[in-house]
């Protein structure tokens, strides 16, 4: 079984930075899909980022294009999420999520249906 494991979260103001970490066990790069998703208070939840083999294949919500990047360390077993121009409206308890790698292939992981998920992390942006 896939265990992930969030870390980095916390507050930052409107225009700030955060970088979310997520360790995954047993991770290569070609064998799963990995995903940022995200849940705000009383909204569903949304899929914000993921990424596939080696971050050849990436995808953003159109909500976080430009200002967040999701990274890999394949040494590390980690995927990252880089936050920049951070708005309120990021602000949110996010997870990381892990699916087989087809789910990166045809945009399904950002239906939710993943496989394993970590606890989540809450990002907090003041204006």
């Amino acid at each position: 079984e896939v265990q992930l494991v969030e870390s980095g979260g916390g507050s930052a103001q409107a225009g700030g930075s955060l970088r979310l970490s997520c360790l995954v066990s047993e991770y290569a790069d070609d064998s799963h899909c990995v995903a940022w998703f995200r849940q705000a208070p009383g909204q569903e939840r949304e899929g914000v980022a993921s990424i596939y083999a080696g971050g050849h294949l990436i995808d953003y919500a159109d909500s976080v294009k430009g200002r967040f990047t999701i990274s890999q360390d394949n040494a590390k077993n980690t995927v990252f999420l880089q936050m920049n121009s951070l708005k309120p409206e990021d602000t949110a308890v996010y997870y990381c999520a892990a699916g087989p790698a087809g789910y990166c292939l045809d945009d399904y992981w950002s239906s939710g249906d993943m496989h394993y998920w970590g606890e989540g992390i809450l990002v907090n942006v003041s204006s």
